[in-house]
């Protein structure tokens, strides 16, 4: 595929679909040389789904019942090699997928987490940097390994924990650093620029061995 070719995106939710709704406005704005090919949940009740329809991208839904891990991978992986995606997307998806199923897509799977990796892995994240006292907070986005959480950090976020923050709060202000930096990550790997090579992300030809952070602790947010 050449540097000319727009990216065909698939992009996985769980939940309301902010950064998905951020993605498809950027590809549609031309901040991402991309087109949405479909917007994927698991769970069928999930805000997002509407979302997507309201900007006319088609939609898929895999409801997971609980032991249904290799059922639902193999339903997930016939929805995708329809729409033959370039890359995919996690956005706010809470499915922790397997091994094999990540390495079948290597290299081309990206995802946003609410912590400045390798802090702060899994759930919870606002919660637990407030329980810690924690200066400084944000969000990274990463390839996905088998790892959870552990992939190489292309971008991070960064927002100061404010003394009055509660979960609400402080989340807030990350998700809206996600809205920036996820689809500015994309928007690498569209024109080619963001690789997956020996294992790591490489920027403009040279190795990511520490992330890009942006810094927004003195930026107005909402």
């Amino acid at each position: 595929m050449s540097a000319s070719t727009p990216l065909k995106l698939a992009i996985l939710i769980s939940g309301r679909g902010s950064n998905m709704s951020a993605i498809v406005q950027a590809c549609r704005a031309g901040r991402i040389a991309a087109q949405v090919a479909v917007v994927i949940s698991d769970r069928a009740d999930a805000g997002g789904l509407e979302r997507s329809r309201a900007l006319g991208v088609d939609t898929g839904t895999l409801p997971a019942a609980p032991g249904a891990g290799n059922r639902f991978e193999q339903a997930l992986t016939e929805t995708l090699n329809a729409h033959r995606p370039d890359a995919i997307a996690l956005a706010g998806f809470m499915r922790i997928l397997s091994a094999p199923f990540v390495e079948s897509y290597l290299g081309c799977m990206l995802n946003i987490h609410p912590s400045l990796l390798p802090a702060y892995r899994g759930l919870h994240t606002h919660r637990r940097v407030l329980a810690a006292r924690d200066s400084e907070h944000g969000a990274s986005v990463h390839f996905v390994t088998a790892q959870l959480d552990g992939g190489p950090v292309v971008l991070q976020s960064k927002v100061a924990v404010q003394p009055a923050d509660t979960e609400t709060t402080l989340s807030a202000r990350v998700q809206a650093t996600e809205h920036i930096i996820y689809p500015e990550a994309l928007g690498w790997l569209a024109q080619r620029r963001l690789l997956w090579r020996e294992g790591a992300a490489w920027l403009d030809g040279r190795r990511l061995d520490a992330p890009i952070v942006e810094d927004f602790r003195a930026a107005a947010l909402h």
